[in-house]
């Protein structure tokens, strides 16, 4: 008599998960590409829809460009010490991006009073007319790169923990 064989279905479950499961990973330079592109494109297409020539300008310039100077700032920080401290670690993930947005912000605050004061000083009839979009633009880029980078870098910092953790028990 033939013997019908039936394909064992938890296999597949298990490959599945297997093939799911893959360690999150912080890579810098991805991350301030990111910061860059994402809040120019939106910038660009929301200067477009309004035709605000100034924020389609704005939007390649000091918006773009700050978000990434802060990504860039922020994920240097957090790869350096001050992310092995352990509050940073330890607190809920609310509260650490809470603190690292306000410092994004407060940071873009001062690189707009810097750059006021910078041009304002160099060129005394300051009739550039983007120097009155960095108070906007540096504060709002630099709270939303610094809140997605501290984001991401505490989901992968918490998935490779838990994993590790894991492994060990």
């Amino acid at each position: 008599m033939n013997k019908m064989k039936y394909p064992n279905q938890t296999d597949d479950v298990y490959a599945i998960k297997a093939v799911g499961f893959k360690k999150k990973t912080f890579v810098l330079w991805r991350e301030v590409v990111m910061a860059y592109a994402a809040p120019a494109i939106m910038a660009g297409i929301g200067g477009l829809v309004t035709t605000d020539r100034g924020l389609q300008i704005g939007a390649l310039t000091t918006i773009g460009g700050a978000s990434a100077l802060i990504a860039l700032m922020i994920g240097l920080l957090l790869r350096s010490r001050v992310g092995r401290i352990r509050w940073v670690i330890g607190a809920p993930h609310l509260v650490v991006v809470g603190v690292f947005a306000w410092a994004g912000s407060s940071f873009g605050l001062y690189a707009a009073w810097l750059t006021s004061v910078l041009l304002e000083n160099m060129i005394p009839s300051n009739h550039l007319a983007w120097v009155d979009r960095v108070w906007i633009d540096f504060p709002l880029s630099g709270f939303i790169a610094s809140t997605i980078v501290t984001w991401r870098w505490l989901l992968a910092v918490t998935t490779n923990f838990s994993s590790k953790r894991r492994r060990i028990k």
